[in-house]
C-alpha cells in the first residue's frame, strides 16, 4: 500500500509522463515506413532500398526489428537496476530523469539519413539510431510503469490510474499522427520548399516537446511519500527466472504480444490506408487519430465502472474479437457501397471502444498480478514485471512494423495495394490469437 494516497493532480502529472514518451515511440511507428519508404504519391524520397533477403523480408523489416531486439536485452537489466536501487530519491525516478535528453536526441537522429537518396548507409545509420533510441527512451519506460502498482493501493484505483495513463498514451498517439499536418503548416509559415526538410523540423520540434512533459512526473511526484516499493536482493536471472514461472502471467504476455503486434499494423498503415485505399489526403491521418481519441474518451467512464461489474477479463475477450472484425473490413476498405468518408469513421468509431479499453485495462490487470506476486513471494519485483510485458510490446511492434514493411512488397500503391490489404488478414489472426490464449487467463475478482 502506497504511503500516502495518491491526490488527483499528481495522477494527472503521472499520466504526463505517457505523453511524452508515447509522443516519440508513435513517431517512429507511424512515419518510419512512410518517411524511409513513402508511396508512389506522398512527395517524399525513398531512402533505403527495397531489398529483399532469401527474396521474402525486405531490408526496412531487418532495421526495424535489428533495433527492437538489441532493445529488448536491455529492458530487464533496466528493470533489474531499478528493482534493486537504493537511491534516497527513490527506485524509479531518478532513471527517469536521465533518459530523457538522450531519447529526444536519438529519436530525432532517425529521421535525418546520411544520404537524401536510397542508399545502403542509410540503413546502417537507421539501425544503430533506433537502436540508441529505444535504449533510452527503455530506461524511462520500465521504471515509469513500475510505479503503477506502487501508486495505487486498490484494485480501482489501479484502473483508474491506468485510464490517466492511457490517456496519455493516446493524446501522443495524435500527437504524432499529425506530424505531415504540423510538417505542411512549417512549410507554409516559414517557406521551406523541401518535404524532407519539413517532416525534419516537425519532428525535432515534437520531440523536444515530448522531453519536456516527460519531466512533469519526476518533479511532481515524491516517490519517497506516495510508494511504498523495497529494494529487492534478487540477482537479475533469478529474478526473470521467477517472473516467468508466473503462469497467469504467460497467458497476459502472449494476448499482449499479440495486440500489440496488430497495433502496430494499423499505426504502420495508418497513411497507406487514407491515401491508398481510400485515396484521401495525408492531413486525413491526424483528424482520424483525433476522432478515434474523442470517441474512446466516451467510453473511458463505462469501462471503469463496468471492470468493477463484470470485471475485467470478459472486456477484454470482448475488445479482441472486435477488433479482429475491424481487421477484417480494413481488407475490403475502399471496396464498400459507400464514399470513403464514411467507411473510415465508421472503422475508427467501431475501434474506439476496444482500443480504449485494451489501453486501459492491461497495465491494470499487470498491477494486480506484479503485487499479488509480492504478498506471495515477499519480493518487490513490479519492474521486472514491466520489463517482461515491454519486452512483449517491443518484440510485438518491431514484428508488426516489419510485417507491414514485408507486406508493402506485394502492393503499396494506387491500383497495386494488395499488400496493404494482407495486413488486415494478418491482424485478424493475431486478434483471434490473442482472444483464445487470454480466455485461459484467471481473474481474481476480490479488491
Amino acid at each position: 500500500m502506497p504511503v500516502a494516497k495518491l491526490p488527483l493532480n499528481k495522477q494527472l502529472a503521472y499520466a504526463c509522463g505517457m505523453i511524452g514518451w508515447s509522443i516519440m515511440t508513435n513517431i517512429i511507428i507511424v512515419m518510419l515506413p512512410y518517411f524511409y519508404l513513402p508511396p508512389s504519391n506522398a512527395g517524399l524520397v525513398p531512402l533505403v532500398p527495397q531489398l529483399l533477403l532469401l527474396g521474402v523480408i525486405n531490408i526496412l523489416s531487418i532495421i526495424a526489428a535489428s533495433g527492437r531486439f538489441i532493445d529488448a536485452l536491455f529492458d530487464p537489466f533496466i528493470a533489474s537496476m531499478s528493482d534493486k536501487s537504493q537511491n534516497p530519491r527513490g527506485r524509479r525516478v531518478p532513471f527517469m530523469k536521465w533518459a530523457i535528453l538522450p531519447a529526444v536526441f536519438f529519436c530525432s537522429l532517425t529521421f535525418y539519413p546520411l544520404v537524401l537518396g536510397q542508399s545502403g548507409s542509410n540503413a546502417a545509420w537507421l539501425a544503430a539510431n533506433m537502436t540508441l533510441f529505444f535504449m533510452s527512451v527503455t530506461a524511462y519506460i520500465i521504471p515509469y510503469n513500475a510505479l503503477l502498482p506502487e501508486l495505487a493501493g486498490t484494485n480501482a484505483e489501479k484502473v483508474k490510474l491506468s485510464s490517466f495513463q492511457q490517456a496519455g498514451f493516446v493524446i501522443g498517439i495524435v500527437i504524432a499522427a499529425l506530424v505531415n499536418n504540423y510538417a505542411d503548416v512549417v512549410q507554409k509559415i516559414f517557406h521551406v520548399t523541401n518535404r524532407d526538410a519539413a517532416v525534419q523540423y516537425t519532428i525535432w520540434g515534437l520531440c523536444i516537446f515530448a522531453g519536456l512533459i516527460m519531466l512533469i512526473p519526476v518533479f511532481a511526484i515524491d516517490e519517497r511519500k506516495y510508494s511504498s516499493g523495497k529494494p529487492t536482493h534478487l540477482p537479475i536471472w533469478t529474478a526473470i527466472k521467477r517472473t516467468f514461472s508466473n503462469s497467469n502471467f504467460k497467458y497476459y504476455l502472449i494476448s499482449d504480444f499479440s495486440f500489440y503486434m496488430a497495433l502496430s499494423i494499423i499505426s504502420s498503415g495508418l497513411l497507406y490506408f487514407v491515401t491508398v485505399l481510400l485515396g484521401l489526403p495525408e492531413s486525413m491521418g491526424g483528424a482520424l487519430m483525433g476522432a478515434m481519441v474523442v470517441f474512446s474518451l466516451v467510453f473511458y467512464p463505462l469501462i471503469n465502472y463496468l471492470s468493477k461489474k463484470i470485471g475485467k477479463k470478459p472486456l477484454v475477450l470482448f475488445s479482441f474479437g472486435l477488433l479482429s472484425l475491424i481487421f477484417v473490413a480494413i481488407y475490403f476498405l475502399g471496396k464498400f457501397p459507400a464514399s470513403p468518408y464514411v467507411q473510415v469513421y465508421a472503422l475508427v468509431l467501431c475501434a474506439s471502444f476496444p482500443l480504449a479499453a485494451l489501453g486501459i485495462l492491461p497495465n491494470a490487470i499487470l498491477a494486480e498480478i506484479a503485487q499479488d506476486d509480492a504478498k506471495e513471494t515477499g519480493e518487490n519485483r513490479e519492474g521486472m514485471f514491466f520489463a517482461v510485458k515491454y519486452l512483449f510490446v517491443k518484440m510485438g511492434q518491431t514484428l508488426g512494423i516489419a510485417l507491414f514493411a514485408f507486406l508493402t512488397v506485394y502492393g503499396k500503391d494506387p491500383g497495386n495495394d494488395y499488400g496493404l490489404r494482407l495486413n488486415g488478414v494478418c491482424g485478424f489472426a493475431l486478434c483471434l490469437t490473442a482472444l483464445i490464449f487470454f480466455s485461459r487467463f484467471r481473474e481474481k475478482r476480490v479488491d
